[in-house]
């Protein structure tokens, strides 16, 4: 009895809303005919022909064309000879026999199991929400050039430099070293922050080649709001910008996190504009995302109005903090 876990979840949610159980003799609890929602390509009556039953439940070929027709793609090819589609009517055979199970000895009733369901059908509703959000390859190309025009900011792509160091522990040192860095090759670089630097982040091995050892990684221009790089302090991003040329090394060393800095510029690219063509693509996306959480966000006010919210900021006051743990990051 081996359940994915897509099935196991639906154990979960068949426990409080039955998951559409139908009772023997083709109607639902409030009396519908089990064939009213009959999966694409089947007729009503096709669908409501019983497969199996177990004990009071039926499963009808329209249920089982409905679990084929909720899996995705590549999925379903699974599904495509007789032995595996048998495999498939076993796995719902076993979801009836768990759930009947479950709710026997009312599973159903435990607040964890409620809580699972409430989020599953949250998700579910979001789903629907999503599946009715217009895909990005329809937006419009008129409403995309309208973004990309006033949006022009965010597809200037700034200048941006790669930054090496060697970390000494005070300036005499740093001066000491960098005396021996202006002008070093790649791989006397690899040998001096080997030999010299505190940081043990990026030190020369055999799978990291020398031009990159000391690395710290990419950096924008200071004060590029997309220029920052949490590996690289602030006066270590300015420096790499003041050095002329790639290759090269400050003339100074910088004083940064209680060490002194010899900073060594190891890659450049340049600025450059991103067209409409070359963006056109990551826009359609923003809009389709833009467009999903207004949706999200309507759905939210209008369930709000049909559902009025209350909260009691009191009480919640009340409610005491847990103990923080001593194990807990400082």
């Amino acid at each position: 009895m081996r359940l994915s876990a897509t099935r196991l979840a639906c154990v979960a949610l068949m426990l409080v809303v039955g998951c559409d159980k139908k009772p023997a003799g083709g109607t639902t609890p409030s009396g519908s005919s089990t064939a009213s929602a009959a999966p694409a390509g089947i007729s009503p009556e096709l669908a409501a022909k019983v497969l199996a039953k177990v004990g009071d439940r039926e499963i009808t070929l329209g249920e089982y064309a409905a679990t084929l027709d909720r899996m995705d793609a590549f999925e379903r090819l699974r599904y495509q000879s007789a032995d595996r589609r048998k495999q498939l009517l076993d796995e719902l055979i076993d979801l009836e026999l768990l759930a009947e199970e479950a709710r026997r000895r009312g599973l159903d009733k435990q607040p964890e199991t409620q809580e699972r369901v409430r989020q599953m059908l949250r998700d579910e509703l979001l789903a629907q929400v999503r599946a009715s959000t217009p895909p990005p390859g329809d937006i419009s190309e008129a409403d995309a050039r309208r973004y990309y025009d006033e949006h022009r900011d965010d597809f200037r792509e700034p200048e941006r430099r790669r930054v090496a160091h060697i970390a000494l522990p005070n300036e005499a040192e740093a001066k000491a070293v960098l005396a021996k860095a202006q002008g070093a090759s790649a791989a006397e670089w690899g040998k001096l922050v080997a030999e010299k630097s505190r940081d043990p982040r990026a030190k020369p091995s055999a799978t990291l080649p020398a031009e990159l050892a000391g690395d710290l990684g990419i950096v924008g221009p200071p004060g590029h709001p997309r220029g920052e790089n949490p590996n690289v302090p602030e006066p270590l991003r300015a420096a790499v910008f003041e050095v002329e040329k790639l290759g090269g090394v400050l003339p100074r060393p910088i004083a940064s996190g209680g060490a002194f800095h010899v900073v060594r510029m190891t890659g450049k690219t340049d600025a450059r504009d991103r067209t409409f063509q070359d963006a056109e693509r990551s826009i359609r996306v923003a809009l389709t995302q833009e467009r999903l959480r207004a949706r999200e966000a309507e759905l939210e006010q209008e369930l709000k109005r049909k559902y009025p919210v209350t909260v009691d900021e009191a009480q919640l006051a009340k409610l005491p903090l847990p103990a923080p743990s001593a194990k807990a990051p400082k």
